[in-house]
């Protein structure tokens, strides 16, 4: 299924495995730039597919996951 944006523009399909560089940019909600940072720094994995390079669907939610560890501190009470 996929999601229509504000602008009629799919957003979201849940069933691709493998993204483009600015689709993986939109799901994680930042610019193509910082996506290409972020893959340039080895922070999100690439794949040769053919003569292009993808996003593995699952390194888009590991990447987010692995923040979420890094940025988990206690509340001191």
């Amino acid at each position: 299924m996929t999601v229509i944006a504000p602008g009629g523009h799919p957003d979201y399909d849940p069933t691709l495995i493998a993204l483009t560089v600015e689709e993986a940019a939109r799901r994680l909600s930042i610019g193509r730039t910082t996506m290409y940072a972020l893959i340039k720094g080895g922070e999100i994995e690439t794949i040769p597919i053919g003569r292009a390079r993808r996003v593995p669907a699952e390194a888009v939610v590991e990447f987010a996951r692995s923040r979420m560890r890094k940025n988990t501190t206690p509340i001191a009470a």
